[in-house]
């Protein structure tokens, strides 16, 4: 059951009703089987991994709060991290483990291959996956008490609205939110209502569309010229905010009007004057699960090491970040990159202090920007390929007859008044002039309504505007979605995660 699906249209109504109607203790209980009948929606089978992950989680978690023998506790995180991560590593990693054995053994002209298993991906799997992780570790470390109502932990692994693309919600957030009495809010109910409706505007008009684009080239990326293989990754990093921001938003909205307070998720990326700041701004929910997870307690452990211990523990945590995305190297090889921009950033502190000093504040902010926006575009060729392959070359492509189009273009321009190139480009990615222009509007619109309010939501200064100021752009927004909205329905791009 998709959010941009009938199905969710009807399903997500008819919980809230039922939700207010229900005396507070039965709450849970319809919240709990209709975050497992949505689960269930995608493949009925799956239903076993997310219940042998919740029930080990919960007991583990009870056993080490009822013990303070440090080695029993660890005993029983282990059991909880081998669970949870074997199930992991067999349903996402397995397969990628054995094909790159094969690939070594081809190569070592070793005959034999190991054969692979017919699985299919959780889906969510990842996701969940790090929230009970989070959790057992912040009760071992004693940040939050174990949760002795199996029900509402069931709940706060599988809470429909985030369960199959996050954000990944924290035990300390998340679970206290659950036993407060939630009443009907008219104002809650229709911030709701906006945040999911600007969800959708980024999905339907904006993400679907340059997806039917980018799914072109790159399925075909030798076919294309260094023009259009630009024009296509820069309009993919636009698509995979728009899609998972969307589908955040979407969620969001979907839990506050039921009274419930997620994370936000992404505080405008591209405005990032760097790597470091970029990587607070996007995907915040596992950035700083990440940082606090992965990266400080590696740096703690090797802080003996100085600099080193820094950097060892930043080429982890990038390395497996890239992996959670999936298994393949080049989500790997993504990971390394952004790793390689952070001691590009350690190392280059001073100098670019001085910089900064020597250049107008505006331009060098502009620039950063750009260069930031950039990197992280040409990075995403990576995260967007079929393979590793793919990726090298597409990214050593780009430059392919760009010098000779700008040639050309300028001259046209110029002497001809004439954006006739232009048009040839439009035509070789199959792309109509007016719909080109209505995806640059929306492009536009979107990013000219996030400079307002904070953080990117403009919803909160739009709700302190005049009644007909707020209600012409609901309507906008609204109609925007009906005249050029995507209705095929695609899938999220982050449901493969």
């Amino acid at each position: 059951m998709l959010f941009n699906s009938l199905s969710f249209i009807i399903f997500f109504p008819i919980v809230v009703v039922f939700f207010f109607a229900l005396p507070q203790k039965y709450r849970w209980m319809l919240l709990l089987a209709a975050s497992y009948f949505f689960y269930l929606s995608f493949e009925i089978k799956y239903f076993f991994l997310i219940a042998t992950s919740t029930l080990v989680s919960y007991y583990t978690a009870i056993w080490m709060g009822n013990t303070d023998d440090d080695k029993l506790r660890k005993k029983f995180l282990l059991l909880n991290l081998i669970t949870n991560l074997g199930i992991l590593f067999v349903f996402k990693y397995f397969n990628f483990a054995i094909d790159t054995a094969n690939f070594t053994l081809e190569k070592v002209q070793i005959g034999y291959q190991i054969p692979l298993m017919r699985l299919m991906l959780p889906l969510g799997i990842s996701f969940y996956t790090f929230q009970i992780i989070g959790y057992t570790l912040d009760v071992y470390y004693e940040r939050v008490k174990p949760q002795k109502h199996l029900g509402i932990f069931a709940l706060y692994v599988s809470f429909f609205p985030q369960l199959v693309a996050g954000p990944i919600e924290r035990g300390g957030r998340l679970l206290p939110q659950f036993f407060v009495k939630h009443k009907f809010d008219y104002n809650r109910v229709k911030t709701g209502l906006i945040i999911m409706l600007w969800g959708y505007f980024k999905k339907l008009v904006i993400a679907d569309r340059i997806s039917v684009i980018v799914d072109q080239v790159y399925g075909t990326p030798e076919q294309y010229g260094g023009v259009a293989l630009i024009i296509t990754t820069v309009l993919f990093a636009i698509q995979i905010y728009c899609d998972f921001s969307g589908y955040t938003d979407i969620a969001i909205g979907a839990a506050k009007i039921m009274g419930f307070d997620l994370m936000i998720n992404f505080k405008r990326p591209f405005i990032s004057k760097n790597i470091s700041e970029f990587w607070r701004r996007w995907h915040i929910s596992l950035s700083t699960w990440a940082r606090d997870y992965i990266y400080e307690p590696i740096a703690f452990k090797r802080k003996n090491w100085g600099m080193k211990g820094i950097v060892w523990a930043i080429f982890v945590t990038f390395s497996l970040l890239g992996l959670w995305h999936g298994a393949k190297w080049a989500f790997v090889f993504f990971g390394v990159l952004q790793g390689l921009a952070f001691y590009y950033e350690m190392f280059t502190k001073n100098f670019r202090a001085k910089l900064a000093r020597a250049i107008p504040a505006m331009i060098y902010n502009k620039l950063s920007i750009l260069l930031t926006f950039s990197f992280f575009c040409f990075t995403s060729i990576f995260f967007r390929a079929d393979n590793i392959i793919d990726g090298f070359h597409i990214a050593g492509s780009l430059d392919n007859g760009l010098l000779e189009f700008i040639s050309n273009f300028t001259k046209k321009l110029l002497f001809e008044f004439s954006l006739s190139p232009g048009a040839e480009v439009l035509k070789e990615l199959d792309l109509q002039p007016f719909d080109f222009v209505i995806l640059m509007f929306a492009i536009f619109t979107m990013f000219q309504f996030e400079k307002f309010g904070r953080d990117g939501y403009f919803w909160e200064v739009l709700e302190k505007a005049p009644l007909i100021a707020r209600w012409t752009v609901y309507a906008f927004i609204f109609t925007f979605i009906l005249m050029y909205g995507e209705f095929n329905i695609q899938e999220f791009i982050y449901f493969q995660f």
